[in-house]
């Protein structure tokens, strides 16, 4: 029966994150969205790994015009570096708690939150790089035209959000199985999270940069 109830908590953990996740906005900023935005993002995000996530992170930016798959992904890695800030902040937050009770009476849980804490800070380093090296991209696009200088930065791009999808990845590998505490469930789901949409930054940056590679 515990395991139940475990196995449950961990389930409404996950669906109330996904709800919280679903961008909030006013009535009046909701009609104005452009309808052909809606629907590149929707396109766009059907190739992603979690296309319902995909599109619910970003329709918060379909009040304007999206200039095309670069643009997007620009879009897609700031609100993985934001998700990765925000889960880092409530790692922190844990290891505090952790600290103020005693770490000998949870040394076990106090190493799995350390190793994530360096984890998901690594993941907000190499997101943090991969936007300004997306920016220094676009400075060198010159349309569809392929130059060495633009083949290493869109390397340098795709390098630096895969790692930030394994580290965060890792954070949730921590957590293996059902029984855990609450505020262990917690963690996992908020990892999963960044992870998740970092996956799907990763498959929108991987659809723009395609153009350039043979």
């Amino acid at each position: 029966m515990a395991q139940l109830n475990l196995i449950l908590e961990v389930i409404f953990l996950s669906l109330l994150f996904s709800i919280l996740a679903i961008p909030v906005e006013p009535t009046s900023l909701a009609r104005h969205k452009n309808p052909q935005t809606m629907t590149y993002i929707e396109s766009s995000c059907s190739g992603t790994l979690y296309p319902n996530l995909c599109i619910r992170c970003l329709a918060q930016y379909a009040k304007s015009t999206i200039n095309g798959p670069q643009h997007l992904a620009q879009y897609a890695l700031s609100v993985s570096l934001s998700r990765a800030l925000h889960t880092r902040e409530y790692l922190l937050k844990v290891v505090k708690e952790i600290k103020a009770k005693g770490v000998k009476n949870n040394k076990r849980e106090y190493l799995i939150v350390q190793d994530c804490v360096n984890q998901i800070s690594d993941s907000v380093d190499q997101l943090s790089q991969a936007i300004k090296e997306l920016s220094r991209l676009n400075q060198h696009q010159h349309g569809s035209t392929i130059n060495d200088n633009m083949l290493w930065h869109i390397s340098n791009v795709e390098t630096w959000v895969s790692t930030a999808l394994t580290d965060a990845s890792s954070c949730v590998y921590s957590f293996p199985g059902h029984r855990m505490s609450k505020r262990a469930a917690s963690i996992k789901v908020k990892a999963m999270n960044v992870a998740e949409v970092t996956s799907n930054a990763l498959a929108l940056f991987l659809r723009y940069a395609s153009r350039y590679r043979k």
